[in-house]
């Protein structure tokens, strides 16, 4: 297939263009490469393959800028990845997060629905649970409040392909992303942020006592995941999946995991607790391993050390990370 990747060149999507050239599709990149983080990162991830895809560098939230790139590109199915992400930032700027998230889905879709592609995988997230007293969390469990505009928004783009996949009949995939890490991760992200802290020296922040728990998946096991969304020809048309790690850790053991493979320990802030945090994520994985054969493979014990041995390989290249 000819597959848009939106977001093509952040850490989940460089990672997913990459699988997608291997597995023989043609690849076509839409980022706007904005300043969330160094968008210097974001041109190093897709460096090695800008020879084999066409990148366009566009905004999602300006529906003329996507016609053009789907004029262009020609795609038989989309993969949306571009977001703004975050819990925190989201209560800083919700405008800007409904702009590029719920608008920006919008108007993918809107060209799909006026150019006949029927395929759309849309990244979701673990946040949309909130604060979910049923453990591990399941796609059919009642959503009766969100508690960040990220999560709201993330909700939304849920909704919205609904709305198509009835309407229209394009085959959705929303993927419920379980806290994805790996090589690449965005440096705003805690276990990047924790290990450039912990490796230079510096203390980190630690917010509340460290007994927030999340389901850490590794950058591989994704990827594995949204292939298989992308394939996904079943019931129904409009469906929804996790993907997770399928281990629940706390702040306090992640936070152990890299200074074992650091070999140094963490120097610690203590912060109060922050607003917009969900106190647990535990993904229920059955669907996803049924429907699209997901399987999680790699532990946190693994996938830190991994994690930990890029990052040092990167400041070794005297890349920016």
């Amino acid at each position: 297939m000819k597959v848009l990747v939106t977001g093509g060149a952040g850490f989940i999507g460089s990672h997913t263009s990459e699988r997608l050239l291997r597995d023989g599709h043609s690849v076509a990149i839409l980022d706007n490469f904005n300043d969330y983080y160094n968008p210097a990162i974001k041109r190093a991830n897709i460096r090695g393959m800008q020879s084999d895809v066409q990148v366009f560098e566009y905004d999602i939230r300006d529906p003329e800028q996507v016609a053009k790139v789907f004029a262009e590109a020609k795609p038989d199915a989309i993969i949306h990845l571009a977001a703004r992400a975050g819990v925190r930032p989201s209560i800083e700027a919700p405008e800007l997060y409904i702009d590029t998230n719920i608008k920006g889905t919008f108007y993918l879709l809107e060209e799909c629905r006026k150019q006949g592609v029927k395929r759309f995988v849309s990244a979701s997230s673990s946040s949309v649970y909130g604060v979910n007293t049923k453990i591990p969390f399941h796609e059919d469990d009642p959503i009766l409040q969100t508690i960040s505009p990220y999560a709201m928004t993330k909700m939304a783009t849920e909704q919205i392909c609904s709305n198509y996949a009835q309407l229209y009949k394009i085959r959705t995939v929303s993927l419920r992303f379980f806290t994805v890490y790996g090589p690449r991760q965005r440096p705003d992200l805690a276990i990047s942020k924790f290990t450039r802290a912990i490796e230079d020296g510096k203390p980190i922040d630690k917010y509340g006592a460290g007994n927030t728990k999340r389901d850490y998946t590794f950058i591989t096991d994704i990827v594995d995941g949204i292939m298989g969304a992308l394939n996904f020809n079943g019931e129904p048309l409009a469906s929804i999946y996790n993907l997770g790690g399928s281990q629940t850790v706390s702040l306090n053991e992640m936070i152990e995991s890299i200074e074992r493979a650091v070999g140094k320990t963490a120097i610690i802030n203590q912060m109060p607790e922050q607003p917009g945090d969900v106190p647990l994520t535990s993904a229920d994985v059955s669907k996803a391993i049924r429907d699209l054969g997901f399987k999680a493979t790699t532990h946190i014990e693994q996938g830190i050390p991994k994690f930990v041995e890029w990052f040092r390989q990167m400041r070794a290249e005297g890349n920016v990370v």
